[in-house]
């Protein structure tokens, strides 16, 4: 069954409009700092919903909904971690960013080891953003493949395209402010979504909450001890507090949406600010998973789901009205749009600034802004391609939060030791990086240690053999001893 002409007009003037919106801000683009920061002129509470938007992809919106859907909503018990772990960035990692003027989070490596791990750091979150980034563009092709019946590389194709070409003009302005326009699409689209939901189940709401309480649908917290357990309140508490200190406060997707506040107090409330955001929106994305259990409870699908991944955008096409389809495949296709251009600019301005200008410092600010247009091309043409490798993916939610948890560990592992310590060195800083990055790949590949418990295992290993590395060492470096 394919979308009716109605939805597919409202997808196209969706996919229109936002483009032209996007390439309003090319003209404000002559630096580097308009570019990459916006020139720091942005509200608080805009960035807060671009960061909220930038860590909502597609597989947030499809493969939250079927984690619910399977089991229950102890995915919460991540999103109380996250919560935690912003707090930590505003007390650790963002005063740090607002000494000076800096573009990227890997400055700060520089400037407290060294430009040898200053690299190192550039290149993992480069390579691991990437990888990652492409899961979760690949979750484009779940949604438009089942929407219009189109195949995965002309899907992927499409948004992208359009992506490419807002980024490409309008650099971290346009990015932040069709964030906002995203966010506000795609929420509203879920929540209309719910309660289309809620009207096809007979008995409404109170029907849908008392079947899915009794079937322990609703169940948020699990004190078990079991380590082996995906969500349980430690590894949610524990595991999402580390993933997103690592997320937020070292990755320059984040990051530079932290750097582009007016000012430190801004910087922070819009952090904080979107954690409540985050909690309320994976809260709705949970109920909608619950609802559809329900419903597909008393009317089964003729076919069985290939995956949980489908539910929710078979649950859009096979039972939404007309016109709501496709406002809700325009939602998801809007939270994939400004993850995309998220990780497009992100990405740019790490080869740019923490790459490009170290050989050429004194390069002219033509030379600059075409070399970071150029890269926003380049990465553009990589993501599309590490997506066409990613259909192998069965939960793409994991797959992606488990490739990113992967590198996350060594990175914010170095960073803490950089910022809590006055004796790590920098060879000892990379043997520790490069031990959390072979623990965390070892767990990943060949342990039953859930994704959670990534980021906590790397970031320990990191730190403890960084600092006893650096302890052994005889040599004295003043730039690594600060």
């Amino acid at each position: 069954m394919r979308l009716h002409t109605i939805d597919v007009a409202v997808i196209a003037v969706y996919l229109v409009c936002i483009t032209l919106f996007g390439l309003r801000f090319r003209k404000s683009q002559r630096s580097l700092r308009d570019y990459f920061l916006a020139d720091r002129n942005i509200p608080w509470w805009a960035i807060g919903l671009s960061i909220v938007a930038a860590e909502t992809s597609t597989l947030t919106i499809i493969s939250t909904p079927a984690s619910s859907y399977a089991g229950n909503f102890g995915f919460l018990q991540v999103v109380f971690g996250y919560l935690l772990g912003r707090i930590i960035i505003c007390l650790i990692f963002i005063p740090q960013y607002f000494r000076g003027e800096m573009f990227t989070a890997y400055e700060l490596i520089d400037r407290r080891f060294g430009k040898t791990l200053h690299r190192v750091t550039a290149s993992v979150f480069l390579i691991t953003r990437a990888a990652a980034e492409g899961v979760r563009i690949f979750a484009i092709s779940i949604v438009v493949g089942i929407a219009l019946n189109l195949s995965d590389v002309y899907s992927i194709a499409i948004i992208m395209a359009l992506t490419l070409i807002y980024t490409f003009e309008g650099g971290l302005a346009a990015v932040v402010w069709t964030d906002v326009v995203q966010m506000v699409i795609y929420v509203s689209g879920t929540v209309v979504g719910f309660i289309t939901l809620t009207h096809l189940v007979p008995g409404g709401w109170g029907a849908i909450h008392a079947a899915a309480a009794q079937a322990g649908k609703l169940q948020v917290l699990d004190f078990s001890r079991d380590f082996f357990k995906t969500y349980t309140f430690w590894a949610g508490l524990i595991g999402g507090m580390f993933l997103t200190t690592a997320s937020h406060g070292t990755d320059q997707l984040m990051v530079q949406r932290l750097l582009a506040a007016r000012n430190e107090r801004e910087s922070k409330l819009a952090l904080l600010s979107s954690g409540l955001v985050i909690l309320l929106q994976f809260s709705l994305f949970l109920l909608v998973g619950a609802g559809l259990w329900v419903f597909y409870t008393r009317y089964a699908p003729h076919t069985q789901f290939a995956s949980g991944d489908r539910v929710f955008p078979r649950f859009i096409v096979d039972y939404m009205p007309h016109g709501i389809s496709g406002l809700l495949i325009a939602a998801i296709l809007a939270a994939a749009m400004s993850n995309l251009s998220a990780a497009l600019n992100s990405l740019s301005s790490t080869t740019m600034v923490d790459f490009y200008l170290r050989h050429r410092p004194d390069a002219s600010n033509r030379s600059q802004m075409l070399f970071s247009r150029a890269a926003t091309v380049v990465w553009g043409v990589v993501l599309f391609a590490l997506a066409m490798v990613s259909r192998q993916s069965r939960n793409v939610l994991e797959t992606g939060l488990a490739l990113a948890s992967v590198a996350y560990g060594g990175l914010l592992g170095v960073f803490l030791l950089g910022l809590l310590t006055k004796r790590a060195r920098q060879t000892g800083a990379i043997a520790g990086m490069l031990c959390g990055l072979a623990v965390n790949a070892y767990i990943w590949k060949w342990t039953r240690i859930p994704w959670t418990w990534y980021v906590t295992l790397g970031t320990i290993t990191t730190f403890v053999t960084g600092y006893l590395a650096s302890l052994v060492q005889t040599d004295a470096d003043p730039k690594q001893q600060s």
